[in-house]
């Protein structure tokens, strides 16, 4: 037999007896990890809603998602001169309120709490509490008066989030409260990604 016959049969032997053994799914911990989950931020472009992802610590967190649309449009994102990129028609919190803390999934935070009361006080921080089928957004003073886009991007990003880890729960309701105002929102027509 020629060497040029035998490589088929060489390389079958090769490949075919490497040790590893025909096994099944072996596992072997935990998933790979070091990406942080996405949730959708609504800005504004072009006078409609865009959906944007946004890196969260908090998958699920309604209010942890309303805190990553009161930080605006990232530097490379935002409309310069008036012309293209992405604006917001909620103003930022102003620098002397705190930022509100991470919620947890625990009775009393923001997140379950079903009483009103939120983990921070209401007035120094935006919150997002779900009751039945229905989500309050409550907004630091100072934020009343939004505009028509301005509720809409709060509900979107705030059911966005809550869908987020419920994706077969259907889309609650929204209240949004803030400055003696209540501004409720049955569909907030948020657009797809």
């Amino acid at each position: 037999m020629k060497v040029l016959d035998r490589a088929p049969l060489l390389a079958l032997l090769a490949v075919t007896s490497c040790g590893i053994p025909a096994t099944g799914v072996v596992e072997a911990g935990a998933p790979a990890s070091g990406a942080l989950p996405l949730t959708q931020v609504y800005f504004v472009e072009n006078g409609r809603l865009v959906a944007v992802p946004r890196n969260t610590g908090r998958p699920g967190d309604p209010t942890d998602a309303l805190r990553l649309l009161m930080d605006g449009p990232l530097a490379g994102e935002r409309a310069v001169d008036g012309r293209g990129g992405l604006t917001t028609e909620v103003p930022a919190l102003p620098t002397a309120l705190a930022l509100p803390s991470p919620a947890t999934d625990e009775p009393g935070s923001p997140l379950t709490d079903t009483s009103g009361a939120a983990g921070n006080s209401a007035s120094d921080t935006p919150t997002a509490t779900v009751a039945g089928n229905t989500m309050t957004i409550r907004l630091p003073p100072g934020m009343a008066g939004l505009s028509e886009l301005g509720v809409r991007q709060l509900v979107c990003t705030a059911t966005a989030a809550y869908r987020l880890t419920r994706p077969s729960t259907p889309s609650p309701a929204a209240e949004v409260t803030g400055g003696g105002d209540t501004v409720r929102v049955p569909d907030a027509r948020c657009p797809a990604r």
